[in-house]
C-alpha cells in the first residue's frame, strides 16, 4: 500500500514539474534558437528510455532536485511511462524544462597547490530524470559522431581505451628502436579545455560534419540559459548562468568535445601533414583521448611544425595550452 501511494505521488509530481505541454511550432528558423526540427530522427521510443533508465549507474549524487536514482528503479514501469512522456514531449517542441538545465558544480582538487584555481577540475550533478533523455541522445549522436572521428582517436568510445593508446607508443618506441630512429613526442594538455568550448562554434562544427538539424537544435536549446550553482564545504553558491563549456563528467561532454577536437585537428591539416611516422604505409602523427593528444614526428623540427599548427588552430576556437603541463620526449637509439 505505501509503495503504491509512493508511485501516485511521485508520478504526480514529475507530470506537474516536467510535463506541461507547448505549442508546437512549424517551421524551423537555422537563426532562432527555440526553432524546430521534427524530420530525420524517429520519436523517442519507449524502450529507449526503459535501456537509458536501467544503463544509469546506481549510488550516484543527485542534482539539484534531490531526486535518488533508486526511486526511478523502485516504480519501474510507471517511471518509464511517465519519463517517456516527457522525453517525448521534449523531442517534439525541442525545449527542456529548466530543472533539466541545472547542475550542481563540484571543485575537485587535483595535484599542486589547492589554493590555485588551475589545479581543480568540476564535476557536474545533474538530475537523474534528464540522464534518460541526454543517454538517449547520447547514443543517438554517437553513430553520427563514430562516423566522423579517425581510429586515433579513442577517448570515450565502445571497445577503445588508454590503454590502446599507451599499447601503441610503447610498440612506436619499441620499433624506433629496432630500426634505429628517433621519434619525438609532445604531450599536449589544454588548459580548461572542456570549460572553454564555445557554444556557436560547436553548433558551426556539427552542421559541417553532418550531424541532422534537429539533434544540434536539441543541443542548442538544452545549453541555451542553463545555469549552475557552486558546492563546496562551506556551502552552495547562488545560481549564475553559464555561457559557454561542456560540463566534464555529464554525459554529452565528451562526445561533443570530441568532435570539437576532430575539427581542430583537420583544420590543422595533420591528415594531409608529411610530418609523422609510417606505419604499414601510413602516416601517423598523433594519437588522442579525448583532449589528451600525442604528436609525433621523427624530427624535432617535424615536431614543432606539427605543434603550432595544432596552436593555431586551438586558439582559433578558444582553446589555449597549458605549457606547464603539455611536455616533449625523444625516444631512439641515443636515448635508450
Amino acid at each position: 500500500m505505501f509503495l503504491y501511494f509512493l508511485r501516485l505521488c511521485f508520478m504526480y509530481y514529475l507530470c506537474e514539474k516536467y510535463y506541461k505541454p507547448k505549442k508546437k511550432k512549424d517551421l524551423y528558423d537555422p537563426d532562432n534558437h527555440d526553432g524546430v526540427i521534427t524530420h530525420l530522427e524517429p520519436d523517442i521510443l519507449e524502450c529507449e528510455v526503459k535501456w537509458a533508465l536501467g544503463s544509469i549507474t546506481m549510488n550516484k549524487a543527485s542534482g539539484g532536485d534531490g531526486i535518488p536514482v533508486e526511486l526511478f528503479q523502485i516504480l519501474k514501469d510507471d517511471a518509464v511511462k511517465v519519463l517517456h512522456s516527457i522525453c517525448q514531449q521534449i523531442w517534439k517542441t525541442q525545449q527542456w524544462p529548466q530543472d533539466w538545465k541545472r547542475s550542481v558544480f563540484i571543485p575537485i582538487p587535483k595535484k599542486g597547490n589547492v589554493k590555485e584555481y588551475s589545479n581543480y577540475c568540476t564535476i557536474a550533478l545533474i538530475s537523474h530524470a534528464s540522464k534518460v533523455m541526454l543517454k538517449i541522445l547520447q547514443a543517438r549522436l554517437q553513430q553520427y559522431v563514430n562516423h566522423e572521428l579517425p581510429d586515433v582517436q579513442t577517448g570515450f568510445r565502445k571497445g577503445r581505451g588508454t590503454r590502446d593508446q599507451i599499447a601503441n607508443i610503447c610498440w612506436i618506441i619499441k620499433k624506433a628502436r629496432e630500426f634505429q630512429k628517433n621519434i619525438y613526442f609532445c604531450f599536449i594538455d589544454y588548459a580548461k579545455a572542456f570549460d572553454c568550448v564555445d557554444h556557436n562554434k560547436l553548433w558551426k562544427i556539427q552542421k559541417e560534419m553532418g550531424i541532422p538539424d534537429n539533434l544540434t537544435c536539441l543541443l542548442r536549446n538544452l545549453h541555451a540559459g542553463q545555469e549552475a550553482t557552486v558546492r563546496t564545504g562551506h556551502g552552495t553558491t547562488d545560481w549564475f548562468q553559464i555561457g559557454k563549456g561542456v560540463c566534464q563528467g555529464s554525459i554529452l561532454s565528451s562526445c561533443l568535445f570530441n568532435l570539437y577536437e576532430e575539427y581542430i585537428m583537420r583544420n590543422a591539416g595533420l591528415d594531409e601533414a608529411q610530418a609523422g611516422i609510417k606505419i604499414a604505409g601510413r602516416n601517423i602523427n598523433n594519437l588522442r583521448y579525448a583532449d589528451d593528444t600525442t604528436l609525433m614526428a621523427e624530427s624535432e623540427e617535424e615536431l614543432k611544425s606539427l605543434l603550432m599548427k595544432v596552436k593555431v588552430e586551438s586558439e582559433k576556437v578558444g582553446l589555449k595550452l597549458n605549457i606547464q603541463n603539455t611536455k616533449i620526449m625523444a625516444s631512439g637509439p641515443n636515448t635508450s
